[in-house]
């Protein structure tokens, strides 16, 4: 990745602590930043700084033009380099602008469709400086949609994906003429070489196990294969449908979600004390360690909170699933916290929201928001070394292969 040298405006700074000019000045300091990155970025692509003589020099500057591009802080002004032999090329603000745009374009639906709330129109005023016609919106669409469909219907047979993380987020959408709740069904994928991706992202009527398995169903016959682990909370459609749709699969349990539900059934006196004991059993460094520490809190706890033992005892196996994993792999696949923090951003989003007007308006902001996530995690560090679990894996299946062949 490049690294640019930029300067800052101190009297843009400055303003940024006065109240009254906040969003303002903000917008002139991204508008500044961002230009800056457009001439360092011109600067690599000819070799040469402006006026520079050199051997290296690929070409010549010829100006500039302006390019809009519409954030929530205001629409900035940007001075796209020209050359005049060539042409320059940036991603700096492509990626942003889908999600961005899809946003911008939601806002206009509720518009357009008369569903809006007053503060809803304000902010499409303040992004956008006008109204919008049914037309302007359904142009955008044209350019947007395609993408984003591409996106998430793409092929996923190039690749195996060891490590599949799936959760679900509720929306609000408007459907012939009264307000539902909708399942955001979203899965990421851990692939061979390390690399996270945004596997899929699916609207449901609901958490049900026929949404889950039609999710599950749209993303095999997309070519996901090699699937070795499942990390899900426990929701029980959902687990039904991995059971039926990845047999032989390991299923872990999400252990925060399993920690919840054990102390909102332990009296307030003792979660302290319940959760230190159940923490340890779920960072055991061996399964043989787990049992034991599960043994003495079932004896310790099992009268003062009968109903909490209950729950650690039928979930045990399924939340210390990890544990027959190579340790490094355990801290991030004990938990769905790497799609909590997707559902974090989309949150984010969706808030200025509240009701999508529709589900392609739905589909489309959060297919954006996942689109521009995914391309920063392919460009990125690999999140994990998988030397070591593919190693792993290949010893497992050999000691498997040997004993059908003393079997048989």
């Amino acid at each position: 990745m490049a690294h640019y040298q930029i300067t800052v405006d101190a009297q843009l700074l400055h303003q940024l602590f006065l109240r009254d000019t906040k969003d303002e000045a903000l917008a002139k300091l991204l508008e500044s930043v961002l230009n800056q990155i457009l001439q360092a970025q011109a600067t690599e692509q000819l070799r040469a700084e402006p006026y520079e003589r050199t051997e290296e020099r690929q070409g010549y500057r010829n100006g500039t033009y302006p390019h809009q591009l519409t954030t929530r802080v205001g629409t900035l002004t940007l001075r796209v380099p020209r050359f005049r032999n060539g042409k320059f090329s940036t991603e700096l603000f492509a990626r942003y602008q889908r999600s961005e745009q899809a946003l911008v374009l939601a806002l206009m639906e509720m518009v357009v469709n008369g569903v809006s709330t007053r503060k809803i129109e304000q902010i499409t005023q303040e992004l956008c400086g006008t109204e919008f016609s049914k037309s302007t919106v359904s142009e955008l669409c044209k350019r947007l949609d395609p993408m984003v469909k591409a996106w998430n219907n793409r092929s996923l047979e190039e690749k195996a994906y060891p490590f599949v993380l799936v959760d679900a987020l509720v929306l609000k959408v408007r459907e012939e003429g009264r307000v539902r709740s909708r399942g955001a069904l979203i899965g990421i994928g851990i692939n061979t070489e390390g690399y996270r991706e945004v596997l899929g992202l699916m609207l449901g009527d609901s958490e049900s196990e026929a949404s889950w398995s039609e999710f599950f169903s749209w993303l095999k016959s997309r070519g996901l294969h090699g699937v070795d682990v499942v990390v899900s909370d426990d929701h029980r459609g959902l687990v039904l449908a991995i059971r039926r749709h990845f047999q032989g699969v390991t299923w872990q349990r999400c252990q925060t979600h399993f920690m919840r539900n054990i102390l909102d059934a332990t009296p307030k006196t003792l979660q302290e004390e319940v959760h230190g004991r159940v923490r340890a059993i779920l960072e055991a460094p061996d399964m043989e360690t787990a049992r034991q520490l599960l043994k003495q809190t079932l004896e310790a706890y099992e009268e003062k909170a009968p109903k909490a033992m209950a729950i650690l005892e039928a979930g045990f196996e399924d939340a210390t699933a990890v544990l027959a994993l190579p340790e490094k792999y355990r801290r991030r696949l004990r938990t769905t916290n790497a799609v909590e923090r997707l559902n974090e951003e989309i949150r984010r989003r969706e808030r200025v929201i509240r009701i999508f007007p529709n589900r392609d308006s739905a589909l489309r902001l959060l297919g954006a928001l996942l689109m521009e996530i995914d391309e920063k995690w392919a460009s990125g560090k690999k999140y994990l070394d998988m030397t070591e679990y593919l190693e792993w894996r290949a010893a497992q299946e050999a000691e498997a292969s040997a004993k059908v062949v003393r079997v048989s």
